[in-house]
């Protein structure tokens, strides 16, 4: 089959149409077909020579299922440089967002032939442009090809860019939402990063800060998963769910108000509080998948958060085994296991039998967790001024010392 070799940037546009054109027309014969490419590359040759780069690609990207289908990934690839390269021919900006919704709407087709090749080119497409939210646009192309054509793998490394992106695209919130909730779904399905799909989750429903009622309404679905998901994670013992609206609204809900319950009494009371909810409610933790078990587990760690914030900085192993319902032998196995998931750093006096505490992670970060940082900083803040005024002070004495031992009376 003939492969494009363009000769010149306006001849690759052409080569591209002629292509193009004659694998459309392959099967009609050379006596109708002929005539129809020679008319398809008159029409190209007029909208370069117009600047209608709009129309070119339009008419470039006709057959564009044909060119994935029976052309070599190779030049598929070849040919597509060309076609998206005419983003580059104009300066206007809308121009520029009709081409690229032109491509695009032709890429995503069929994401199931040539996947991984359909998400290459939009990937190249996107370090073409230059507009911000064309390329957002282009991104969440990509994102969602993937998606459908079950290649995920390769768009998942750019999540960890996704803070510098949403800097330079300067998006809105619908948008921004889009995004977190699409990248949420992609992280869900791979359970070793079940804890970066929960974060995205997070992000989405922090967006829903300051909204009306009806408004808040679309997250409820979302909320109810933020919560169910947070209860299961083994390795999440720290969010703030309860202070976003998007949540709060479950609170009063007729349909979800015990599972808010459930995420309060993970986040706020004991492993007491939750056994008194699995007897009335167990049937509720069924129903979304929670496993009873897995559920104590969670509970004795964070109970033991929770004892380690109490202020004195000791925990007497006899109040760790009455709060966390367990033997003797296993207090120590507790506070070890919370050492190893970073929630507390502490000692083990073994001859006193007590846990000394030097610090602990808050199984919430809100309003209060904020104003103790920042009395803790203020404090640290005017600590260190003390430690530096002390030293200038006995700079000064000493240097005033030196000066005086330096005279001499004649």
């Amino acid at each position: 089959m003939t492969t494009v070799v363009p000769t010149s940037e306006e001849d690759a546009a052409l080569s591209v149409v002629r292509f193009a054109s004659e694998l459309a027309w392959a099967d009609a014969g050379p006596e109708v077909a002929e005539p129809q490419v020679s008319r398809l590359c008159l029409e190209g040759e007029e909208f370069i020579a117009m600047g209608k780069w709009l129309e070119l690609a339009s008419l470039m990207i006709t057959s564009a299922e044909l060119i994935f289908s029976k052309v070599s990934e190779k030049d598929v690839e070849s040919i597509f440089t060309i076609i998206c390269n005419l983003v580059t021919k104009t300066e206007n900006p809308d121009e520029v967002m009709e081409i690229v919704k032109v491509i695009t709407a032709k890429l995503v087709q069929q994401p199931n032939e040539k996947p991984a090749v359909r998400l290459k080119i939009l990937i190249n497409f996107y370090n073409l442009l230059e507009t911000p939210y064309c390329q957002f646009y282009v991104y969440m192309k990509a994102l969602n090809l993937a998606v459908d054509g079950k290649v995920t793998q390769y768009i998942i490394p750019s999540f960890k860019k996704i803070d510098s992106f949403l800097k330079e695209w300067k998006i809105g919130t619908p948008e921004q939402r889009e995004l977190f909730l699409t990248i949420s779904n992609v992280l869900k399905e791979n359970k070793s990063m079940s804890k970066d799909s929960f974060k995205f989750l997070t992000n989405y429903l922090a967006t829903f800060s300051g909204e009306e009622a009806h408004v808040l309404s679309e997250a409820k679905e979302e909320a109810v998963r933020a919560i169910v998901d947070f209860v299961k994670a083994p390795d999440v013992f720290q969010c703030d769910l309860l202070d976003m609206p998007a949540v709060g609204q479950l609170e009063n809900d007729a349909k979800y108000a015990l599972l808010y319950q459930l995420l309060k009494i993970f986040l706020t009371q004991r492993l007491d509080e939750y056994l008194e909810y699995h007897t009335a409610n167990s049937t509720l933790l069924n129903d979304y998948g929670l496993v009873h078990e897995e559920c104590i587990a969670k509970m004795r760690l964070m109970s033991l958060v929770d004892l380690s914030s109490d202020g004195s900085g000791q925990i007497p192993y006899e109040l760790i085994r009455d709060t966390l319902q367990i033997n003797d032998d296993e207090v120590e196995l507790l506070v070890f296991k919370a050492i190893t998931a970073k929630l507390i750093d502490c000692k083990m006096d073994q001859m006193n039998q007590v846990v000394l505490v030097s610090h602990h992670t808050d199984r919430v970060f809100g309003q209060h967790q904020w104003q103790t940082l920042r009395t803790k900083l203020v404090t640290w803040r005017e600590n260190i001024s003390n430690v530096i005024s002390t030293i200038q002070a006995n700079k000064v004495s000493e240097d005033g010392s030196q000066a005086a031992q330096g005279l001499v009376v004649h």
